[in-house]
Formats: structure tokens, C-alpha cells, sequence
């Protein structure tokens, strides 16, 4: 079957088997290889894309149901050279060790900021709980999400009327 599904925004288009889950075919077919496959049983969460913006974790999803849909993966985040928020505080509060989950883990604090700009500890907490990190112990994925944050609401408050994804690393 052909696919045609938009991700990063460009349509990509692809032949598939049916039973093509999403990941398989953004690592095989795209070769967008951000996308993690880890468990292979919807439990770890390193296979997150955001899907029309939120997140889906790719392993549950057969790439023939995303006809049409927008798709955004890890390579999706950044705007150029230009980190987006959630990436540049990755680096800056090291909310990473192995980087195995980061991809997924970016990609569900993105789609949080989007939903709620100022998020308490808690509340991100509760985001990432269905990302599994075996290295970090979420400690500084935390404060990494925290600083996209403040990072993004800075740039919002120096840009009037200009929401908070633009001049923040946009493509969040």
C-alpha cells in the first residue's frame, strides 16, 4: 500500500505492507532513525512522535492509520542549526545520560509546554510517567523541561502578542 503522511512538515510518501507499525516505517522506509523502538510492547515510550501534536507512542500505531496526519519526530524539533526549547534545555541541565529515551522524552515535554506553558514539577512528572528513563532518574529531565519553560516564557514576554514556540526554538 502507499502511504503518504506528513512529517516534519514535508509529505513523505511510502510503500507499505499493512502491518507496518509507525516506527518501522519512520526508521526503515524514512530513515529518520530518532525514533527509538525499544520494548515493542507500548511500555517504555522511546518510540514518541508527537501525532497532530500529541504524543503517540509509534509502536501502537500502523503507519497505514497515519494517512494524511502530521507526524513529528525528534529531527522535527529543531529549526535549522537552532535547537528548540525542550532540545537546548536537554543540554543545558544534562537530561541525559545514554540519550536512549530522549528522543520520546523531548517530544512528550514538547507536547506539554504546548498544553500547559508553566508546568509544576508534578505536572511534568505526570507527563513523562509513561516515558521510561533506566539511567537519568528523572531529576534533570525535570529541570530540563523547567528551563524549556522559562526559556520559552522569556521569549514570549520579549515578543508581545507572539506566541511562545516562535523565537523559542520554533517547530515545538
Amino acid at each position: 500500500m502507499k502511504v503518504t503522511i506528513k512529517v516534519n512538515g514535508v509529505e513523505r510518501t511510502g510503500d507499505v505492507e499493512p502491518r507496518v507499525l509507525l516506527v518501522d516505517f519512520l526508521r526503515s522506509n524514512l530513515r529518520l532513525t530518532g525514533t527509538h523502538n525499544g520494548c515493542d510492547t507500548s511500555s517504555c515510550g522511546v518510540c514518541t512522535v508527537l501525532v497532530d501534536g500529541e504524543p503517540v507512542k509509534s509502536c501502537t500505531a500502523l503507519a497505514v492509520q497515519l494517512e494524511g496526519r502530521s507526524i513529528t519526530t525528534v529531527e522535527g524539533l529543531a529549526q535549522g542549526a537552532t535547537l528548540s526549547a525542550v532540545q537546548a534545555g536537554f543540554h543545558e541541565e544534562h537530561g541525559l545520560q545514554c540519550g536512549f529515551c530522549t528522543p520520546g522524552m523531548m517530544l512528550t515535554g514538547t507536547a506539554l509546554l504546548e498544553r500547559n506553558p508553566n508546568p509544576t514539577e508534578d505536572e511534568i512528572r505526570w507527563a513523562i510517567s509513561g516515558n521510561i528513563c533506566r539511567c537519568t532518574g528523572y531529576m534533570n529531565i525535570v529541570k530540563a523541561i523547567q528551563h524549556a519553560a522559562k526559556v520559552r516564557a522569556e521569549a514570549a514576554a520579549a515578543k508581545p502578542g507572539v506566541p511562545a514556540t516562535v523565537g523559542a526554538g520554533g517547530g515545538e
